[in-house]
């Protein structure tokens, strides 16, 4: 498994009404795409929760090959050449969990990253990680969680989808506008455990 970002800040004053709109008519592309564990269309409203507009897709890639196909092909065109070419972030999968809401409809996402201290047992750090994926997951609300590792950072992120608006957890939130998951089934078979 694989998790990839990209984010796309807008300036202050964009119409985010375009985003919602972009991803109502595009989002269903990616439905069936081939190696797609999951896309969540993500977005932040400046506001009370988010010092920016931004556009930040998040995606857990079943299969590299996938990815490779999305990132070179047709699919990621349309955003360079609406955005430009963003810097895409690129962790490699380590957990994946379904959660009790994972039939719902996914309203809001959680990032929360965090650098690996360089005193740090990896095994033992990494286990503690995957084990608190596996207690996110069985909370109230969660739709799935996911947790990767970038080694050229030693960033953790750990990545969560819940039914509803107001999760008790820390980090970015974002609201989802669409799920795109045509191989969600495999992501914790392909999470490298």
């Amino acid at each position: 498994m694989h998790a990839m970002q990209y984010e796309i800040t807008l300036p202050a004053d964009y119409d985010m009404g375009i985003i919602r709109a972009r991803v109502a008519t595009k989002g269903h592309l990616l439905d069936d795409f081939p190696g797609l564990g999951l896309k969540a269309y993500l977005m932040r409203e400046r506001g009370p929760e988010s010092v920016v507009n931004q556009y930040a897709p998040f995606y857990l890639w079943a299969a590299q090959d996938g990815m490779n196909a999305f990132l070179l092909g047709a699919g990621f065109d349309g955003v360079v050449r609406d955005f430009g070419r963003p810097e895409v972030q690129h962790w490699t999968g380590l957990a994946f969990e379904e959660g009790p809401a994972s039939t719902s409809v996914a309203r809001t996402a959680v990032r929360r990253r965090h650098l690996v201290p360089e005193t740090a047992a990896l095994p033992d750090l990494l286990a503690e990680a995957v084990a608190e994926t596996r207690r996110l997951s069985e909370a109230a609300g969660v739709v799935c969680a996911a947790l990767a590792l970038d080694p050229r950072r030693w960033e953790l992120v750990h990545f969560t989808l819940w039914n509803h608006e107001t999760p008790r957890t820390t980090g970015d939130r974002f609201q989802v506008l669409h799920v795109s998951q045509p191989n969600r089934a495999t992501l914790a078979s392909a999470a490298h455990r």
